[in-house]
């Protein structure tokens, strides 16, 4: 959702299960176009990977009903992705009542729980509609889940997580995110559903940016 009014275009995105174009294919239709279908930073975005990597960053936030419709697509089209491509979610707060929620996902990532919870999340968010806001709201959930509390609530209120959390605020001004889901490619590249008119096609779009940076373009 967008920080004003934001349609990701979710409503196609089961398509996005579809086999994705090659860079080659591109050339054969019609190519995604600089600031309309993505748009190119005048400033490059921090990256955390070494060299000869390709950082794809997804950037999202759990009371979003559209990155809840997306995350299930998104995530077996990233099993496909180039083994020099790196992959990240970014947990955004445009609100200081999402850094819960925030908190959140470094704390599962922290403790190897992303696989099993993450998904867990959004569905009882949007599917239970179970008010995953506040932290003692968020822990008691999370302990039925079976996590241990005390490990959840020492990850969840520790120094790494808090650091985390504004390395993500500060990709989130850096890419100039206006809303989720959206994806950051190399640093460079931006995209979302409002651009590229739907989400299957964002994820189109940033095949054909993988492709321009992996040739050196």
């Amino acid at each position: 959702m967008k920080r004003r009014d934001f349609f990701a275009g979710a409503s196609s995105v089961a398509a996005a299960a579809t086999v994705l174009p090659s860079g080659a294919v591109w050339a054969q239709a019609a190519a995604p176009v600089v600031d309309k279908d993505y748009v190119k930073l005048d400033r490059p975005a921090p990256v955390d990977v070494p060299a000869g990597q390709i950082e794809l960053l997804e950037f999202f936030w759990y009371g979003c009903p559209h990155c809840s419709t997306f995350e299930p697509i998104l995530a077996q089209w990233a099993k496909k992705l180039p083994k020099e491509v790196t992959f990240r979610r970014v947990p955004i707060a445009f609100r200081e009542d999402f850094m819960a929620q925030q908190r959140l996902f470094y704390a599962l990532e922290a403790m190897g729980l992303v696989d099993k919870l993450h998904v867990r999340v959004f569905a009882a968010i949007h599917g239970e509609r179970q008010g995953l806001v506040k932290p003692e709201a968020i822990t008691d959930w999370v302990v039925k889940q079976g996590v241990d509390k005390a490990l959840f609530t020492n990850h969840f209120n520790s120094f790494t997580t808090a650091a985390k959390a504004r390395r993500a605020s500060q990709l989130m001004n850096a890419y100039q995110l206006e809303g989720v889901p959206a994806l950051g490619v190399a640093g460079r590249f931006y995209t979302d559903g409002a651009m590229a008119k739907s989400m299957d096609r964002a994820l189109q779009v940033v095949e054909f940016l993988l492709a321009q940076v992996r040739a050196g373009r």
